[in-house]
């Protein structure tokens, strides 16, 4: 192979990595938007609470990792519900954007609270899955990457199954095609919006325990969230195989235009590119790739 061909091909599996890491966050929107056809803002802040509280868990406490996991998943759970609950159950038969509103003033609330309480320094997050690289062929990944592709991995073929083939996933995508149908059929509509907040913070728990080891965990790790939404957009917010692609489309363009763009106009090119691609998407399909197109009739 030349080495044409060799870094062409790096950029590719790193691209493909790093895209399910963002996939794996973008799952918390679609999970979200699926069961309540609302947009949750704040998701990038959910991340950054879970890779904060099991940091505090592994360096204050002094927790076994497995612990420290179950217990950050249990209170992402916990806190999904009780967001609901407190938060977003008032708002239910209100206008979509009051519930996007709501997300965005979470949003801010988390980032000012987070580091008051957890502190503003970065804290590391350290996994027992070593430093050396994993060689495949000619490209090597880091092991936090191959970690977090397989975690993706996992989680969507899980969710792909409950929404297709479980009771609860058909419930759950009948009140978000309609709540007042849903609700008139029997479908207790507050529960599903429940549990899709507390699918969600399973996935922000483990999206922020990943990315967390990967960048350190501080107030920044928010940030992902908004690197995350060209994935959403491109994909479909309702679509969780869309998710996935979204995902390593836009892992690839930011790897491709690094490797490519980047040692002509000094760097910077993979923070904008997946943006630029994101606007061309919505010039020509605003539903997203594998979005639901929705037909009104006036």
């Amino acid at each position: 192979m030349s080495e044409d061909l060799e870094f062409a091909f790096s950029l590719l599996l790193n691209g493909a990595s790093i895209g399910l890491m963002y996939a794996l966050i973008a799952l918390g929107f679609v999970l979200v938007y699926k069961a309540t056809d609302a947009i949750n803002f704040a998701q990038g802040e959910f991340v950054m609470l879970a890779g904060l509280i099991v940091a505090m868990l592994l360096s204050f406490v002094g927790m076994p990792l497995i612990v420290a996991v179950v217990v950050t998943l249990a209170v992402m759970v916990g806190f999904g519900f009780g967001l609901e609950r407190v938060v977003l159950r008032p708002l239910l038969g209100r206008p979509v954007v009051a519930v996007i509103m709501a997300t965005i003033g979470l949003a801010a609330i988390l980032r000012g609270v987070g580091p008051v309480v957890f502190g503003s320094e970065t804290r590391a997050l350290t996994l027992p899955i070593g430093d050396e690289p994993i060689v495949l062929g000619p490209a090597s990944l880091p092991p936090i990457q191959v970690v977090g592709a397989v975690v993706a991995i996992t989680l969507f073929l899980a969710f792909s199954w409950f929404f297709k083939k479980s009771r609860m996933g058909v419930a759950m995508r009948a009140v978000a095609d309609n709540q007042q149908v849903a609700q008139a059929m029997g479908i207790n509509v507050e529960r599903y919006f429940a549990l899709a907040w507390a699918m969600a913070g399973v996935v922000s728990a483990l999206g922020g325990i990943v990315w967390g080891s990967m960048l350190g965990v501080d107030v920044h790790l928010a940030l992902v969230g908004l690197k995350v939404f060209p994935v959403v957009i491109l994909g479909g917010l309702d679509s969780i195989g869309g998710a996935l692609v979204g995902g390593l489309i836009i892992g690839i363009v930011e790897s491709l235009a690094a490797g490519y763009l980047d040692p002509y106009v000094g760097g910077g090119t993979k923070d904008f590119a997946p943006y630029v691609l994101m606007i061309l998407v919505l010039m020509i399909r605003p539903y997203g790739i594998f979005g639901k197109r929705k037909i009104e009739r006036v």
